[in-house]
């Protein structure tokens, strides 16, 4: 068989490990930066997660020139470009974002801007169409272990006129370096740790399964899926647990990259759709979504999730389980992982808990419809199979 066509592309560099916010400083200086500006949001900056990275930024001659704490939490479009302002009134060289997707994705809007040389990132709203522009030097600091932000190749930020997510897509949007530092996701409650952890177990499923997926994006997603498996339950309940709290950053990163490369699929689709139409935070409208989407797929991607259940079970299980059997066995593992999770911190499993109404359907389906990583999905979905798999998740 002719080896099939497929892009891979991670440019980021990745500081792993504990220390690694003392690395920022000369990461910057390596890249010409002297005039970063600090950008958080105000949770962040209240507990001083944002403030420990300053420090460690000014004790090795780096300090940030200025700092933004007013990021929403669904990113906006207007935000964005008000910070591109700032960055310019205050002659800054550099950004460094601290904080989850949505300081993230902000931070890859306002470089977008900038380099882009432009004052309204709708201006240059579009999939991968733009050149490199000026090089912004830009550094994350994920403090969340879910949204693989850091190594993605896309930014999700809210138009705060239609309420729509808007996707940006560009491999210039990765940042420069990533700080992987198990100490900005230990004060993470549990119930965040838990639903972020999830996030990065669907992004990682849709990246081994959706019709883009290739062997590279597998082998990182593949990865991902085991070290969750295998350390959310533990992150959850016993936060302290530097090497879980590891694992689990270290797994949303390889599924952001996975996930990067290859697209997602109908949960994302159906996700953005019920943030943008009822404000559900999409780490929940993962962990709820993913098996029903699952079982909506299954009848299109039955060898794919069979092909997880060892990273979700461990390979003796796997083996144990019936072949015809494996995929089902693979959706029930992760409604398993899901109600010990619920067990464990009450994270909500059905879109009731979650405080939808069914009156919603119809527009969360019409939006879900024409929301561009439905395209990749292994099985197609109209308006009324996505209130179909809606109704099954209430």
């Amino acid at each position: 068989m002719k080896p099939p066509y497929f892009e891979f592309q991670n440019s980021v560099k990745l500081l792993c490990g504990e220390l690694s916010l003392e690395r920022i400083a000369n990461e910057l200086q390596q890249l010409g930066a002297k005039a970063p500006m600090l950008l958080t949001d105000a949770v962040l900056h209240k507990l001083g997660t944002s403030g420990m990275v300053a420090d460690c930024m000014q004790a090795e001659g780096c300090a940030p020139v200025c700092t933004f704490t007013d990021i929403p939490v669904d990113s906006s479009l207007r935000v964005v470009n008000e910070i591109a302002r700032i960055y310019r009134d205050n002659g800054c060289d550099a950004i460094v974002a601290v904080g989850g997707g949505s300081v993230i994705d902000t931070a890859k809007g306002v470089r977008l801007v900038l380099s882009q040389n432009t004052d309204d990132i709708l201006a240059i709203s579009g999939v991968e169409n733009l050149s490199r522009g000026t090089h912004i030097p830009f550094i994350v600091v994920p403090t969340t272990a879910g949204t693989g932000s850091e190594c993605t190749g896309v930014a999700v930020i809210r138009n705060d006129d239609t309420g729509v997510k808007m996707e940006f897509l560009s491999p210039f949007v990765q940042p420069d370096a990533a700080v992987i530092d198990p100490r900005m996701t230990a004060g993470l409650p549990p119930k965040a740790t838990a639903s972020t952890g999830m996030d990065a177990l669907c992004h990682a499923v849709e990246a081994c399964t959706c019709l883009q997926a290739n062997p590279l994006s597998q082998a990182y997603g593949m990865a991902a899926i085991r070290m969750i498996a295998g350390n959310i339950v533990q992150a959850t309940r016993n936060g302290s647990d530097k090497q879980a709290r590891f694992a689990m950053a270290l797994a949303s990163t390889m599924a952001g990259i996975a996930f990067s490369n290859s697209m997602v699929g109908a949960v994302h689709a159906i996700g953005h759709a019920l943030g943008g139409v009822c404000h559900v935070p999409h780490a929940v409208a993962m962990t709820i979504l993913l098996p029903h989407v699952m079982r909506y797929n299954l009848s299109h991607a039955a060898a794919s999730y069979a092909a997880l259940l060892p990273a979700l079970v461990g390979d003796d299980a796997a083996l144990n389980t019936p072949a015809d059997n494996r995929a089902e066995a693979a959706i029930d593992a992760i409604v398993r992982l899901g109600s010990e999770l619920n067990a464990a911190c009450g994270l909500p499993l059905t879109l009731e808990a979650a405080g939808v109404s069914k009156d919603a359907f119809a527009q969360v389906a019409r939006v879900a419809v024409n929301d561009g990583a439905l395209i990749v999905n292994p099985r197609a979905a109209d308006e009324q199979q996505v209130i179909s798999i809606l109704n099954a998740a209430f």
